[in-house]
């Protein structure tokens, strides 16, 4: 990983902001994320968004941190909270931001005890691919104190594939149809290729079934998007 999302963090971070962020999927075509909406006060975040950080509770996981708006929102609000991201940069950007405890880890890696457990901005993306959610749910699980929950968001992506006749021209017999290639540019360079995974409410509760997990649908957005709840059965 070149870590092109954290250099776009910190060049934001410390004023350096020229352009933004450009996505793309095998699926759709190139998209601009831009940098400011990463650094988004409460006010301005999306309602699911806002739903979580109100349900949150006790001592807090931010897994996937980005820029640490979540964790600063919340440690504004007297939680403890603890921010972790695989990017370097973002982890950077995060602790210049005034968030205390952050951290370069991935999830898998982690070890401590939470009382909440946040999954955000499409959280299901770092299970990467359909044959994973059952082990990353597993592990997150093992962290969650007692009473303890997780929140996580993601969307139905099937509205992607439809047609101009409502049909659907998905490829019934490939893999799940969440399950992305996701390419990320910044500043003309191109960031190493990733797995990205989408899950529908349904596949989400299933999978939390086989592992003990009660999964709860919290909110619906706008957009095929939903907020989950997951808690030990």
């Amino acid at each position: 990983m070149k870590d092109l999302f954290g250099k776009a963090l910190l060049d934001y971070q410390n004023g350096n902001y020229t352009e933004d962020i450009i996505t793309s999927t095998n699926i759709s075509e190139e998209d601009e994320l831009p940098l400011p909406y990463l650094f988004r006060s409460f006010k301005d975040m999306p309602k699911l968004e806002q739903k979580a950080l109100k349900l949150t509770k006790g001592k807090v996981l931010d897994v996937g941190c980005g820029a640490g708006s979540h964790s600063l929102y919340l440690q504004e609000k007297g939680f403890k909270v603890k921010a972790i991201d695989i990017s370097k940069g973002a982890i950077e950007v995060t602790k210049q931001r005034g968030v205390l405890h952050a951290e370069v880890k991935h999830i898998l890696n982690e070890t401590e005890t939470f009382d909440t457990i946040l999954l955000l901005m499409n959280g299901t993306g770092i299970f990467q691919e359909l044959t994973q959610v059952s082990k990353y749910l597993k592990h997150l699980k093992s962290l969650l104190q007692t009473n303890g929950h997780i929140l996580i968001d993601s969307s139905d992506i099937k509205y992607m594939y439809e047609d101009e006749d409502g049909g659907f021209w998905m490829d019934m017999n490939s893999t799940y149809y969440g399950e992305l290639d996701y390419f990320l540019s910044y500043k003309g360079e191109d960031e190493n290729p990733m797995k990205w995974l989408y899950l529908d409410f349904e596949k989400l509760q299933l999978a939390c079934e086989t592992v003990g997990l009660k999964c709860e649908l919290i909110a619906e957005g706008d957009h095929f998007d939903y907020l989950a709840r997951l808690i030990p059965a």
